[in-house]
């Protein structure tokens, strides 16, 4: 390996046999050792599919594939990485049910829930849950409204699955409490199943069912995964541990990593005492225990600084301690010799101190310091606050952009307050339909007004520009107030046709690579449609009637919106770039956790913001009663271990420069409230920015780093979409726009799915299962697991039309089926720039060969026609069988000879397409393929060059965007 490694990170690469704990404090290279003993393993011999490493974060998984497939390829070393289990342990353990599903409760397109599905899901069904006995008392009396409800139930439900309890044993609790939240989880449980669905949670709790019901299963996965590396050990919580340790049982080969000063999940359920007894799991000294401590980031006195925090507490009771035993150090190097801990505080006023914030960063400038101003991080413990917002605002008003995606401002942004204020005006009984009596109020209805004020306002401003719009809402107002028959839109399909207008389309007309401020609007905009998407899924709503209307508007309005409003809804976030250049980001300390800035503006708490205790009397009678292990640290020092535990990870983040940032307030008394008292030692340390001894012109700031991430490439869903159209590309899968035309995907996924089981009863050697009555009740359990899921729909002679292709596809092949190899192939491959995706269907072939085989619904084209639709419709679907073809040789060995097309609607004639396999044409794809790849990435959506046409410009939602007055109606 590489000399430049330390030698204790050497040791933790070298070290591949047997459990090993590495304690890898900030800064100290904890994913380059990452990187290096993944590559180790693999020049060892050791297969991809061998190694399961997770991560944290999605974003971190993507970032350790790419590093670990350059350094592969930096050492010339070929193997496809997309093999190996790489991800958070959510995403590993959803592949486990997804490879084994058949032993799990879940049907094919199942549904999963996130975290605001979930608690809809609740909502929806709170009626069932409090008619349970002694409900009530729990979830917090009658007065409370369903939605709050629901949030307590959550967190019941979660602690029950995380902490792996026995919901039977709850229930014959003698404590009604206990009794009810056993109850209460069983009733959840059946719920999911009725729904085919899936929570975060849940994917724990079934994947460890799946583990201890099927010893077949396990010992499959045992055999197959030998080495285990788990990152961020002090954020997992109980199951996630069970399972790990579970799995590595077979031989140990277990490496977990992590920081026990910088556990800060323990309110979604992670636990400490996972990493802090990790060596307690394996017989007295097996476990290998190795230090990263030497810190390649900060200057030596942010690191005295954090050392110091760390030292004022103690973490010792009762003669057992609660922190492993370290001293960071800085790396061998010249520092500036200046003051790098300091503050910028101000005891006048809070615009005083706004204004000093404000000039510290410009000074940094007029100084030429800070080249770029996402070189500053304010890190919060929430950045939802008045003060915090505030702060923002003052800065923006100044011509700073502030980058604060989890501020929850959704809903008070100008584009979506001009959007609510345009579907409040076009529905001018609106707020007579939202009240259930003569006396109701609810507090967001001002809100609603004061959208629908600013609308007209701005229409005001401009009647000549906005003549159109104008008109164009008059027109939906008179139709709707008196609404007679059903409209062929929906919610979601409105606010599309809004975007014909220039008060909306202006904020579309960007250009990608601009400051994601500048982008905000955009993928604002995007959000809402896909907010719209969701309630009409979630609401079943397909187009606006007169029997539905009221319902539909009170749903939306009195419920989705106001829940969504209340609980705050975070904007648009790229991980690609976590600090957007131009702008300085306000973040959350738990989001700012492994990122690292040049200069950290850490926000002081007040003596209001100090450590609170994060249970009550039914979460220790839980814990002292039915966890599997008693509490570990103590409950009264559990809220002081977590303050300081975040305040290090906050101290921690900067390379260059920490800044205390304080309001000095003092109570009546005198009595400093900010910053809070148990941090006034530290923060009375720290000069005053604007102190003799500070001379910020010495601060030599680091760049921030670009963000390395390989993403994802398949040639239907991105290929050819960017081919037909770079626009839709663009606002698809760039803004992240919600299709709402959907029907047509249906019939393909129906038609791939039934004969995917069909395959797949062949290679089980079941083929006289392969009755007219089996395959129906196969096909009616997809559509109806697909509509489920997709809220999307075919008609009976649709259905009836590709049941029949397929029974038509099981008559002609019944004397082949030999030849099947394997049904529905991943043939994904992680190449040099980015990961190709496909999955494919293979059949033998002649002298060790395989050919691929790609189902299509619909009409077999004339392969004779001269027409440039049908040529062009042909030549993409051999180029998507060529990279298909390219992937099976790459990926798994195979000799490809044929590619097929395959229409199972085509009776008189063979119902193939054939392709010859010819390796320059697929050189050319590939090539091809590269380069628009490339486009992508580079943001380039130019489609001028792109031949429009009715079919594909009249099934686009952005049809109205693209061409202004086109379909009104």
């Amino acid at each position: 390996m590489t000399s430049r490694n330390n030698p204790y990170q050497q040791l933790a690469i070298d070290t591949t046999e047997g459990p090993v704990l590495i304690i890898a404090g900030p800064g100290a290279g904890k994913t380059r050792t990452l990187v290096e003993r993944t590559v180790n393993l693999i020049q060892k011999g050791t297969k991809p599919e061998e190694i399961l490493v997770a991560t944290f974060t999605e974003k971190a998984a993507k970032e350790l594939v790419t590093r670990i497939s350059n350094r592969l390829l930096e050492l010339e070393i070929k193997v496809n990485l997309n093999e190996m289990y790489i991800g958070t342990l959510h995403s590993i353990f959803l592949r486990f049910l997804e490879e084994y599903r058949e032993f799990t409760r879940l049907k094919r397109s199942y549904r999963l829930l996130d975290q605001f599905d979930q608690k809809f899901f609740l909502y929806q069904n709170m009626r069932d849950f409090v008619a349970i006995e002694n409900s009530e008392e729990i979830l917090g009396g009658h007065n409370l409204s369903s939605w709050y409800k629901a949030d307590k139930l959550i967190n019941y439900i979660n602690k029950v699955g995380e902490e792996n309890l026995d919901f039977e044993e709850l229930i014959s609790a003698e404590d009604a409490n206990i009794s009810v939240i056993g109850e209460f989880y069983k009733l959840y449980i059946e719920k999911l199943n009725e729904e085919n669905a899936l929570d975060f949670s849940s994917i724990q709790s079934e994947t460890y069912s799946l583990l201890k019901d099927n010893q077949n299963v396990l010992d499959e996965i045992q055999s197959k995964i030998k080495y285990f590396m788990i990152d961020e050990y002090q954020d997992t919580n109980t199951i996630q541990e069970k399972i790990i340790l579970l799995i590595a049982s077979k031989n140990n080969n277990i490496c977990v990593v992590g920081d026990d000063d910088q556990g800060l999940y323990r309110f979604r359920g992670a636990t400490i005492r996972n990493i802090l007894e990790f060596p307690d799991n394996f017989q007295k000294g097996a476990c290998k225990e190795i230090k990263i401590t030497t810190n390649y980031r900060s200057h030596p006195e942010i690191i005295d600084f954090y050392n110091n925090w760390m030292d004022e507490l103690d973490w010792t009771k009762e003669g057992k301690t609660f922190r492993f035993d370290k001293t960071i150090i800085p790396r061998e190097d010249n520092f500036i010799k200046a003051p790098t801990v300091i503050k910028v505080s101000s005891e006048a006023s809070l615009h005083h101190y706004f204004e000093e914030v404000y000039q510290f960063i410009i000074e940094l400038e007029n100084k030429g310091v800070l080249k770029d101003r996402n070189q500053i991080a304010f890190l919060f413990k929430s950045v939802k606050g008045e003060r915090v917002n505030a702060l923002a605002e003052y800065l923006e008003e100044r011509g700073i952009k502030v980058f604060s995606p989890r501020s929850a401002l959704f809903f008070e942004r100008e584009e979506i307050r001009l959007l609510i204020g345009a579907i409040v005006f076009i529905f001018p009984d609106l707020f007579d339909v939202l009240a259930w009596s003569d006396t109701a109020k609810l507090d967001i209805w001002k809100y609603y007004d004061s959208c629908k004020r600013q609308f007209g306002n701005a229409i005001r401003q401009d009647l000549e520009k906005h003549k159109a719009l104008l008109q164009w809402c008059q027109d939906k107002a008179k139709r709707h107030l008196t609404l007679t028959e059903s409209t062929n839109y929906s919610l979601a399909a409105l606010v599309y046709q809004l975007l014909e207008f220039s008060m909306f389309s202006d904020c579309l007309n960007v250009d990608l690579k601009a400051n994601k401020t500048d982008l905000r609007a955009s993928y604002n905009i995007a959000l809402f449609t896909k907010l719209l998407w969701k309630f009409e899924y979630l609401y079943n709503v397909t187009v606006i009637t007169p029997e539905n209307k009221e319902k539909v508007l009170q749903n939306l309005f009195n419920r989705f919106f106001r829940f969504l409003n209340d609980g705050g809804l975070e904007e648009f976030e790229d991980f690609d770039e976590y600090a957007p250049s131009g702008c300085v980001s306000f973040m959350t300390i738990h989001q700012s956790k492994g990122l690292e800035f040049p200069i950290v503006f850490v926000g002081m708490p007040t003596n209001r913001q100090g450590p609170r205790k994060q249970y009550d009397d039914v979460d220790e009678l839980l814990q002292e009663e039915y966890y599997h292990k008693p509490p570990f640290e103590p409950l009264e020092e559990v809220k002081y271990y977590d303050f300081w535990r975040l305040y290090y990870t906050a101290f921690s983040r900067p390379q260059n420069v920490l800044v205390l940032g304080n309001y000095e307030t003092r109570n009546a008394k005198g009595i400093v409230n900010s910053p809070h008292k148990l941090l006034q030692d530290s923060y009375a340390k720290a000069p005053h920015w604007r102190n003799e001894n500070v001379d910020i012109t010495k601060y030599d700031l680091a760049e921030i780093k670009p963000t390395n991430i390989k993403h994802e490439y398949s040639f239907t869903s991105h290929i050819l979409l960017y081919e037909n159209c770079p626009l839709q590309y663009k606002f698809y899968k760039e803004l992240e726009f919600t299709e709402v035309r959907t029907g047509g995907v249906l019939g393909g996924q129906l038609l791939h799915q039934t004969i995917e089981d069909i395959h797949k009863a062949v290679l089980k050697d079941e083929v006289h299962t392969l009755t007219n009555e089996n395959i129906e009740a196969w096909f009616n359990t997809n559509y109806h697991l697909l509509t489920k899921q997709q809220k999307s729909y075919l008609h009976l002679p649709q259905r009836k039309a590709l049941l029949k292709q397929i029974l038509n596809y099981r008559d002609k092949n019944s004397n082949d089926w030999d030849k099947i190899v394997e049904a529905e192939v991943d043939v994904s491959l992680v190449k040099e720039d980015y990961i190709l995706k496909g999955t494919i269907d293979l059949i033998r072939g002649e002298n060790n060969t395989v050919e691929l085989i790609d189902f299509k619904s619909g009409s077999k084209p004339d392969v004779n026609a001269t027409d440039e639709l049908t040529r062009g419709l042909l030549d993409r679907y051999r180029r998507q069988l060529e990279v298909y073809a390219h992937l099976v040789e790459e990926r798994t060995g195979h000799k490809v000879s044929k590619m097929h097309l395959h229409y199972p609607k085509e009776e008189n004639s063979s119902p193939y397409i054939t392709f010859n396999k010819n390796e320059h044409t697929i050189s050319k794809t590939v090539e091809s393929f590269d380069e628009i790849v490339e486009k992508i990435e580079s943001k380039n959506f130019d489609n001028s060059h792109i031949v429009k046409n009715d079919k594909q410009c009249g099934e686009c939602d952005m049809r109205f965007y693209c061409n202004p007055k086109h379909n009104r109606n």
